[in-house]
């Protein structure tokens, strides 16, 4: 349904002060704003008109009114103005974007440690790193006058953001044209695909705005490796050093310097994707420096696609069958927290 000018503007002046107060909105209200140039009667008339065709209700006797479900539908579609988040609430959703991921750090942090403690062994856990990721969308969202906030969201569900300065001849128009360009150009497009040839086709159509693309670009292939990276983490090195295998100095030494995040990423390759528990049993594993040792590792679903893995490494003297055990029951309880927020069935005493 079509509504003329003046009733729009009505419309919407009731729907904003409504919002704000929660207080049915009078005509005498209406006509007191700036930017108001009608009678009170005048309004109170198309305030009425209103009311006929289901877009206010009067909750009571008094002559305010509020909007209806129509409309709010109306003010939604047709009159609802963007709204331009300040900096103080860019950082507030940030931070709340990040706590998820702050959380799963904590997570696995968490239970690397806990490994360890239980087994007497160096223990760690990683993130395998997703595959084929690309981009879905690009989102800009107006900030402050003279910044917008750049949104990348990754086919493994991955969304990050970035507030990021406007030039002076930059407007807002600029930005809604650089968005179509954006999502038409480098949507679909792994990391690999943003070639100079592909940056420069983005540049030529992105108008004024086209000296934000490399800063764009930026963000995005950076956004795109991180997602191909494992997260790793290891704790208990020196557990080793308990151990009769590692009494010898040297040979704990020679384990020692390798047994960091870079040897541990490299597992995967060594690895059987079908299999949920694997056990590589000296010359099995990647580094030559782990030739004397045993590595369990098991796998465990974080959603979205990806997994994650938990594993410790030890001397090749070690309870494979308790080690595997633990493991799985830790891999089953954080396959069931991070995909279904819930915690495994414990084990009842017999």
């Amino acid at each position: 349904m079509e509504l003329s000018e003046r009733k729009q503007k009505i419309l919407k002046a009731i729907v904003d002060l409504y919002v704000r107060t929660a207080e049915p909105v009078g005509s005498k209200t209406i006509a007191q704003l700036p930017d108001m140039d009608f009678s009170s009667a005048t309004i109170r008339n198309e305030m009425a008109e209103l009311t006929n065709l289901g877009f206010l209700e009067q909750p009571h006797t008094s002559a305010g009114r509020i909007p209806s479900p129509a409309g709010y539908r109306f003010y939604i579609d047709r009159l609802m103005q963007d709204y331009r988040l300040s900096v103080d609430e860019t950082q507030s959703i940030n931070q709340a974007m990040e706590l998820r991921m702050q959380e799963f750090d904590r997570a696995m942090s968490r239970v690397s440690k806990l490994v360890s403690q239980l087994t007497n062994l160096p223990a760690y856990t990683m993130t395998a790193p997703a595959q084929g990721v690309t981009v879905r969308r690009f989102e800009i969202l107006p900030a402050d006058k003279g910044s917008f906030i750049l949104v990348v969201m990754a086919s493994d569900e991955t969304v990050k953001n970035k507030l990021i300065k406007l030039p002076l001849n930059v407007q807002e128009a600029d930005l809604k044209l650089l968005t179509a360009v954006l999502n038409a150009s480098l949507t679909d497009l792994s990391v690999e695909g943003f070639t100079g040839e592909t940056i420069e086709r983005v540049m030529r159509s992105a108008g004024p705005a086209a000296g934000l693309v490399p800063i764009i670009v930026d963000f995005t292939t950076h956004m795109l490796d991180s997602c191909r990276r494992s997260e790793v983490y290891v704790t208990g090195q020196n557990r080793l050093l308990g151990q009769p295998e590692y009494q010898d100095l040297s040979k704990a030494q020679e384990i020692l310097g390798v047994l960091d995040e870079d040897t541990i990423s490299n597992l995967p390759a060594k690895l059987d994707p079908n299999s949920p528990v694997q056990i590589l049993v000296g010359p099995e594993n990647v580094a030559q420096e782990l030739k004397n040792t045993s590595v369990v590792v098991t796998r465990f679903d974080i959603g979205d696609g990806m997994q994650g893995m938990i594993g410790v490494v030890g001397p090749q003297r070690m309870d494979y069958a308790q080690i595997t055990a633990r493991l799985s029951y830790f891999a089953e309880g954080l396959g069931k927290m991070f995909g279904k927020n819930e915690l495994p069935e414990a084990n009842k005493e017999e």
